[in-house]
């Protein structure tokens, strides 16, 4: 395929014999001309070298490289990117092979079958829930490329998926007007119940957050359910009450959910009445700002989980990010009793570990409370990070024991 070309300027190709796959627009020399957003474009050194392929956005990511080799981006392309993301779900156990007649009464049906840079397929997103594939395409790029990459993904998935849900209204840059809306674009279904480890939950993959759930916190509500017998638990920014269920199958003696959101309320008392029967009442859900509710409530918990929204978009607002979730977890020292556990997140990409882990530490001081590291979280397997991509790790979270 005869791509048009981008050229670089002198040196600016280093990162890229890194297999870093973004190029910043400030990297570009020159660019051929008729290039639009969303084009298939190769990549040259100065010299005029090859080095890469990729899709060309307007921004400052300019390039996400599709490869390092000179190729063509077709049905093989995509159907061999896709084949090999199941591949490292199957073997790290997230989804069952084909072959095991399980695969409709699997435990765990749901799963991300592509994540981004972590799977070499830069700006993707898909997410399985049963027979349901949730694609979101956050680049012009993959837009462009979406009805191909459904082939893709129904070809190499077979009987396991029958339908795609195409969810990027609010992904794709606003800038570049594609006036997309939400739809279906290969089969249909109405079933969005999920299984994830045994328990059920609706996923709200048409108006819902991400693709409709948060699957990247699977492994650690499995941890929080080890923690949950006897203690009274308080579950914030709950959406869709994942923690909250975790927490009462693991014995949980008393479960409060807040979110601001009154639909995320009701999607929460949902899924909790899907796994537990009506003579449970140990559940309880309050639509309420977390920072009133922390203030206002004088009951203390055992155990407490702090998971907002990404505080930092951009770099612009992290220093404000970084008061907001010492604030917020000085909010939550003021409410733990002493003996009890602290889940605490940050999903904010631009937030680095340290950062996090800097503004919890300074919460702790503040709050006078004398505090243990018991783990350090992060994102689940089935959201790898390139290695050479170290941006891909966007989530935090420590588990701490409060005395």
């Amino acid at each position: 395929m005869n791509y048009p070309h981008i050229y670089l300027k002198r040196g600016k190709e280093d990162s890229l014999l890194r297999f870093h796959p973004w190029i910043f627009s400030g990297a570009i020399a020159r660019m051929e001309d008729g290039i639009e957003e969303g084009d298939t474009v190769r990549v040259l050194t100065d010299k005029g070298d090859f080095i890469a392929v990729g899709h060309y956005q307007i921004g400052s990511i300019a390039v996400r490289v599709l490869s390092f080799r000179d190729i063509t981006i077709d049905d093989k392309f995509w159907q061999s990117r896709i084949a090999a993301a199941l591949k490292v779900r199957e073997r790290i156990g997230v989804t069952p092979r084909p072959s095991e007649s399980a695969y409709t009464s699997c435990p765990n049906s749901t799963f991300r079958l592509v994540h981004g840079e972590g799977d070499n397929l830069p700006g993707l997103v898909i997410d399985c829930y049963g027979h349901t594939a949730v694609m979101q395409a956050h680049s012009v790029g993959m837009h462009v490329c979406r009805y191909d990459i459904a082939k893709a993904v129904a070809k190499v998935m077979g009987d396991r998926i029958t339908s795609i849900y195409y969810k990027s209204e609010t992904t794709l840059p606003f800038k570049a007007e594609l006036g997309q809306e939400n739809e279906f674009i290969y089969g249909e279904s109405t079933d969005n119940i999920a299984v994830e480890n045994g328990l059920k939950f609706y996923v709200d993959w048409q108006k819902g957050q991400k693709t409709g759930f948060f699957i990247d916190q699977r492994d650690n509500r499995s941890l929080l359910e080890r923690y949950a017998r006897g203690r009274r638990v308080l579950n914030m920014f709950c959406y869709t009450g994942g923690f909250s269920v975790y927490a009462m199958r693991g014995g949980a003696e008393l479960v409060h959910s807040v979110d601001s959101s009154a639909k995320a309320i009701e999607l929460t008392r949902r899924n909790v009445a899907l796994n537990f029967p009506e003579s449970d009442t140990r559940h309880e859900a309050f639509c309420d700002d977390a920072f009133k509710y922390l203030d206002n409530n004088d009951a203390k918990y055992d155990m407490i989980v702090l998971d907002p929204p990404a505080f930092a978009k951009h770099r612009g607002a992290l220093r404000n990010a970084l008061k907001g979730y010492t604030r917020l977890n000085v909010k939550g020292f003021e409410r733990i009793r002493q003996g009890g556990i602290l889940f605490t997140f940050s999903c904010s990409q631009v937030v680095t570990k340290d950062q996090f882990r800097q503004a919890v530490f300074t919460a702790a001081a503040q709050a006078g409370r004398k505090v243990r590291i018991l783990h350090q979280l992060h994102q689940p397997a089935d959201h790898p990070i390139n290695i050479y991509h170290p941006e891909g790790e966007y989530l935090k979270g420590l588990v701490l024991f409060v005395e």
